[in-house]
């Protein structure tokens, strides 16, 4: 793929970010539908769902690819806590779980207000240990991704697992169908995909939020709209720039929120991470496949 039909430049800014020889690489294809990619830089490899076909994989450079755990319980996001542990969104089970060293499997939350939750999507991980997930319908609606259910809650909520006390509570509650979440680098602000107009005549929009004492968000404000598809899961390089999913590919957003530009991705883009030895490899997952690229950027999650 040429760097004219791979890139598409709406700012100069964006040639800083991407280096001229690198090349898309589709490192795996196969799944159904293939979503929360996270690096492990200790075990050098990728981990990934592949919700459909309710299982998750793993890549290893030069190892190829085998199955991590089979079945999933058609677990979609996924992250590390500040100790390393994988945490989990199931859309089966309809909770968040963490997986212990030894493998077991820990229920960190599974209902708020006495009813269980729709079907948790995409999780991030706060400096105090502290858990903020979104929590949309797509695991409930149908039976390809999880059970079809009828929702409990009323909302479609962003929520926060309090690390001492293990506490849910909801943080947001106005969201269509809120879906990928990041901090930036100094935690001051979490920002959050809305991806409700995929069902609703609604914006396709992320909306940025302060976080207040790491425990409230407030001023909650617009940041910028995918003009082709709908946001899905995002990250942050170390510069504060977004790298978002879209149909078309991945879009980079300058922090004033302006287009930089897009990477060009055949298939439909669901999520991505940043990782490698240097965390400037973008991996991407997009429909079927997990897809590849360095930059000449570095991500900004944690561990």
């Amino acid at each position: 793929m040429s760097q004219d039909i791979l890139y598409e430049i709406r700012d100069e800014r964006f040639r800083s970010l991407i280096a001229g020889s690198a090349r898309l690489e589709e490192l795996y294809t196969g799944c159904r539908w293939a979503e929360g990619p996270v690096w492990f830089s200790d075990l050098n490899c990728l981990i990934w769902s592949d919700i459909p076909n309710e299982r998750m994989l793993r890549w290893v450079p030069d190892g190829g690819v085998s199955v991590f755990r089979s079945p999933s319980n058609y677990v979609n996001g996924n992250t590390r806590d500040r100790q390393g542990r994988l945490i989990s969104c199931e859309h089966g089970g309809r909770r968040v779980t963490r997986t212990e060293p030894d493998g077991k499997i820990t229920v960190l939350a599974d209902s708020y207000q006495g009813k269980r939750l729709n079907s948790p999507n995409d999780v991030v991980v706060a400096s105090d240990g502290s858990i903020w997930f979104t929590d949309p319908s797509y695991g409930i609606k149908s039976d390809y991704e999880g059970h079809k259910s009828e929702p409990e809650q009323e909302t479609r909520n962003v929520y926060r697992i309090d690390a001492q006390s293990g506490v849910v509570e909801a943080m947001v509650t106005d969201f269509i169908q809120p879906n990928g979440l990041a901090f930036t680098s100094d935690e001051k602000q979490l920002y959050i995909a809305d991806s409700g107009s995929a069902d609703h005549d609604v914006p396709r929009h992320i909306r940025a939020f302060d976080v207040i004492d790491g425990k409230k968000l407030a001023n909650s404000r617009y940041f910028c709209s995918i003009d082709n598809g709908i946001p899905d899961g995002f990250r942050f390089d170390i510069s504060g720039n977004l790298w978002s999913s879209a149909a078309d590919g991945v879009h980079c957003f300058a922090p004033d929120g302006t287009l930089l530009g897009k990477i060009k991705v055949p298939q439909t883009v669901s999520n991505l991470t940043f990782g490698g030895q240097k965390k400037n490899r973008l991996f991407i997952t997009a429909t079927q496949s997990l897809y590849s690229i360095y930059t000449t950027t570095n991500g900004a999650q944690y561990p």
